[in-house]
């Protein structure tokens, strides 16, 4: 028989099951209720039997259910009612905040970068273009442990992209570790050339192929990309650096031509927006894209051929004298055209961090100088517009001159010298031009007011109209200004200042029958279709009538032609050469005292049938000699006698003037 345990953990009362009745045995009553019979149908079983009298079975009650389901219940409500405020704030009542959120993460917006004008000579030759670069970009979230697991992926970045970019490896890890975690895009380097991002690209192509059969392998350079840009380039290296100018590491015109055209050179970029994964963009999903408008082109008036032969020539006199630097205009007389502008020295706009800070800039634009002796030219068409003298005017001069506070004296000492008004210009008496100057008016006063409206005429103390960037319009204080000094030393180019572009056109005015046209460096544009817009045509302006420039041109060359000129090394076999030296005392920037020389030359060939004008400054001579004939005169010689080939100007084919230059008393 099996046991069975009830609830409490007790056995009941067994139970014989009934059996067939066996006989009493002998001796032995009965079983009591059994009567010795066996039970037939119907009779009432046994009754069980009871626990023991005094002992109550133990009973347990379960508690009611429902207080359990209600708090249940409730929890759940709260829960389910979080949830849907929180859903209605995200998308009913913070909608927007959150798309665009969604927006900013998914969505890439780059701007395309409108390729940049390039500007040439006159005869289309390159000065300044661009080439195809690229950014190199990078995404820092691609650089983090969870990303690469590893924690120095930035640093192991750095250290392969240093050498190829140049950069500084820990400022490359920087870049790639940024404060904010949440930023996709940094630049690592500007308009980096094809060849550059080739290396990457394959160094990163090696790591992903290392990385498939090798677990160890991280490509750390996964996160590297590049953006299509540009780069500006200077073909011919520092040539006329001071007129071009150079860009900055934005792209932008930052000086010379190259920030004065910005908005034409720049052009217009564009901007392209684009859903990305990875770094990489969906293809399939649509991008926004305005393009850029390219830059035009700027075609400029100078001729690289003749720019080359300035620049060579004066930076080889400027080495030779051991001077401070130097500068040489060449100019078209008949169109005001600037062939050339060359400083020396120079820097190459291609290379800002090798160039020497104080080279940077046109100094023959920026610098202002006394012009000493070339300015005596405008003394002399004054008194010959005048009316005051002609070019064969007897000028007694002494040896000293004493006037105002000061005692005058030429260059050199040397006894009465007896020349004509021609005479003074060729041997270039600053005592002679005071004395000419002052029959200008019946007092000293008026006189000093009819020079300055004739250097005023010539262009002194205004810009030139280039509007070139840092342009200098030099000093010319007004006559009742001038002191006691400055109303004899200015007839003379002292007490005034210029810069070697004003002087230049001096002589420009001259050649071109006394109308003076303002000096250009822009031929004209070509935007992006191909259309040419030509350059404004210039202001003419009659400064002195035709007679006397005339004059002026046969007394220019007694100054190289005669042998008692000071500018005999300025001679061009062949050709009629109009010229004036000059040499001046120099104003140190520095200090603001006078130190040392300006030396110049200036003029024009052929003098007969002018074309071309060249001017050549020289600041602070210190080996050799500092006189402007000495110096300048064979600079203008060699840079003159290359302009008249390439120009193919031919020979003069008359004979000088020879005006006299002396007289007997």
């Amino acid at each position: 028989m099996t046991e069975v345990s009830d609830d409490y953990g007790r056995q009941p009362p067994r139970r014989r099951v009934p059996g067939p009745a066996r006989p009493a045995r002998p001796g032995h009553p009965a079983r009591a209720g059994g009567g010795g019979r066996r039970p037939g149908p119907g009779a009432r079983p046994a009754r069980r039997p009871g626990p023991p009298r005094g002992t109550a079975p133990r009973a347990f009650r379960l508690g009611s259910p429902r207080p359990r389901l209600r708090l249940v219940g409730f929890a759940l409500a709260l829960v389910l009612i979080a949830f849907v405020v929180r859903l209605l704030q995200v998308q009913a009542v913070d909608a927007s905040t959150y798309t665009a959120k969604a927006e900013l993460n998914r969505y890439v917006v780059h701007t395309l970068t409108a390729a940049r004008g390039g500007i040439t000579d006159r005869n289309g030759v390159a000065l300044a273009t661009t080439v195809d670069a690229y950014d190199i970009t990078a995404d820092p979230t691609m650089f983090t442990r969870e990303q690469l697991r590893i924690d120095d992926g930035p640093e192991q970045a750095a250290a392969l992209l240093a050498p190829i970019l140049g950069e500084d490896e820990d400022e490359l890890a920087a870049t790639l570790r940024p404060g904010n975690e949440q930023l996709r895009y940094v630049r690592l380097a500007r308009a980096r050339t094809p060849q550059e991002w080739n290396q990457i690209q394959d160094l990163k192509s090696a790591l992903s192929k290392k990385a498939e059969t090798d677990g160890s392998t991280v490509n750390v350079l996964a996160g590297v990309f590049a953006d299509p840009s540009s780069k500006r380039i200077y073909p011919n290296g520092d040539l006329a650096a001071g007129v071009i100018g150079w860009v900055n590491v934005e792209g932008e015109g930052s000086g010379g031509l190259e920030r004065q055209l910005d908005k034409t050179l720049a052009g217009q970029d564009g901007e392209i927006r684009y859903a990305q994964s990875g770094g990489h963009q969906v293809p399939t999903v649509g991008a926004n894209e305005t393009p850029a408008v390219p830059g035009s082109d700027v075609e400029l008036t100078l001729d690289r051929d003749i720019q080359w032969a300035a620049q060579d020539a004066i930076s080889e006199q400027v080495r030779k004298s051991r001077a401070d630097g130097g500068y040489v205009i060449v100019q078209d007389t008949r169109t005001g055209e600037i062939l050339a502008m060359a400083n020396s020295p120079g820097f190459d706009p291609g290379d800002l961090a090798h160039a020497d800070p104080d080279a940077l800039g046109n100094g023959a634009l920026q610098d202002a100088f006394e012009p000493g002796s070339t300015a005596k030219v405008m003394s002399m068409a004054a008194v010959l517009e005048e009316e005051a003298a002609t070019a064969g005017t007897h000028v007694t001069v002494p040896n000293r001159l004493h006037r105002g506070d000061r005692l005058f004296k030429d260059d050199i000492d040397h006894p009465t010298w007896y020349l004509t008004l021609n005479g003074v210009l060729a041997k270039s008496s600053n005592i002679g031009t005071i004395l000419a100057t002052g029959e200008l008016g019946r007092t000293q006063k008026e006189a000093n007011q009819v020079l300055y409206s004739y250097l005023r005429k010539f262009g002194l103390g205004s810009y030139s109209g280039l509007g070139f960037p840092g342009e200098t319009k030099g000093i010319l204080a007004a006559p009742g200004q001038w002191s006691t000094s400055q109303q004899y030393t200015i007839p003379f180019g002292q007490g005034v200042s210029i810069n070697a572009l004003q002087a230049a056109s001096v002589y420009s005015t001259i050649a071109n029958g006394g109308v003076r046209i303002e000096p250009t460096l822009v031929k004209g544009t070509k935007d992006a279709e191909g259309g040419y817009t030509p350059a404004k045509k210039p202001k003419k302006t009659r400064v002195i009538s035709e007679k006397t420039a005339k004059t002026l041109s046969q007394m220019l060359e007694s100054v190289v032609d005669d042998e008692e000129g000071t500018g005999t090394k300025a001679r061009i076999p062949g050709y009629r050469v109009a010229g004036k030296t000059g040499t001046a005392n120099r104003v140190d920037p520095a200090t603001g005292q006078y130190k040392g020389y300006t030396s110049s030359f200036a003029g024009f060939a052929p003098a007969d049938q002018p074309r071309v004008t060249v001017y050549c400054a020289i600041q602070n001579a210190t080996e050799g000699s500092y006189f402007g004939g000495q110096i300048c005169g064979p600079v203008y010689k060699q840079v003159m006698e290359f302009a008249l080939k390439t120009l193919q100007v031919p020979p003069t084919g008359t004979g000088p003037a020879k005006l006299p230059v002396t007289f007997t008393p």
